[in-house]
């Protein structure tokens, strides 16, 4: 395989931006009530798999093993919706980053349906997630690090 430019090297500052945006996310998700640290790591894993971004369905699959998710929940992210493993609010993130990922229109129905279930905060961070998720997919799909490189911890 070539290798592809290293982004984090010659990139330091643009990488920054992201990485800065992770750190509000970590911190947000930590300190809510209703969105989990393991609901952002469906939510990224779920667009990752929508994607198809292999090096970061491996993190993100790394990650929630380390929240000690199980692997049927892990697997079932494929096929959600038929699978009983899943919290309401959990569904409501993945129901939303399916729909924003595939850069559909969001009518007054759906927003007023999602802030009623989560709060408007953790709306903006749920979307600004999402958004996040996806310029990393792009990323890694055009710069393709190397699949199983990422260490947890």
């Amino acid at each position: 395989m070539t290798l592809r430019t290293n982004y984090f090297e010659l990139a330091p500052k643009a990488i920054q931006i992201l990485m800065s945006q992770e750190e509000y996310l970590a911190e947000q998700f930590r300190s809510s009530s209703t969105l989990t640290p393991v609901t952002w790591e469906l939510v990224k894993l779920r667009v990752s798999m929508i994607n198809q971004c292999a090096f970061c369905v491996d993190m993100h699959s790394k990650a929630l093993l380390e929240h000690e998710e199980t692997v049927e929940r892990i697997m079932g992210l494929a096929a959600w919706r038929d699978m009983p493993f899943y919290s309401s609010t959990e569904r409501v993130a993945l129901e939303w980053s399916e729909h924003l990922t595939a850069a559909k229109p969001v009518d007054d129905a759906q927003y007023q349906t999602i802030v009623q279930h989560l709060g408007e905060h953790a709306v903006i961070d749920l979307t600004i997630a999402i958004n996040a998720i996806n310029s990393w997919n792009r990323v890694a799909k055009t710069f393709k690090p190397e699949v199983g490189s990422y260490k947890p911890g």
